[in-house]
């Protein structure tokens, strides 16, 4: 697709990811890479007594999924694209906890695709984090994307 048609999609859903399990050795894995050891991510007997109930995926691991289950997902891609970049994002809400051992699924709404120079696109889109057999989702962005065709 190319950029000017995505830019035809601004306020449509534009794709659902597959699912991806959130495993205990998942979120052991990033504990050790960022040195976020807290209880509640990797003691499960401590965690239990929590209101969470057992061990709990850090929020940063689960927004860290976004280009994993972008790639895995039905995102249109754009045509001649040369690289892609995150910028940043405007708004990030951790609604609920990811529990370790359950599934999660992106959701993109396209908020915004801007030509902000021949070349190159600065795209907006809202992703919603579903957790599977969750009534609220994990959370729900707003993020921006540079794309370079």
């Amino acid at each position: 697709m190319s950029p000017q048609e995505m830019a035809e999609k601004v306020g449509e859903n534009i794709g659902t990811s597959e699912w991806a399990e959130m495993s205990q050795e998942r979120i052991n894995q990033f504990a050790e890479a960022t040195g976020d050891k807290q209880f509640i991510h990797l003691d499960e007997e401590k965690a239990k007594m929590t209101p969470f109930g057992g061990t709990i995926a850090h929020g940063f691991l689960t927004l860290s999924m976004m280009p994993y289950l972008t790639a895995n997902s039905d995102v249109p891609r754009l045509d001649g694209l040369k690289m892609a970049v995150n910028y940043g994002g405007n708004k990030t809400r951790f609604i609920a906890p990811v529990r370790s051992g359950k599934r999660i699924r992106a959701h993109w709404k396209l908020l915004e695709m801007v030509e902000k120079r021949p070349g190159q696109w600065q795209q907006t889109s809202e992703i919603t984090m579903e957790i599977e057999g969750e009534d609220k989702p994990a959370f729900i962005c707003e993020w921006i994307s540079l794309y370079f065709v």
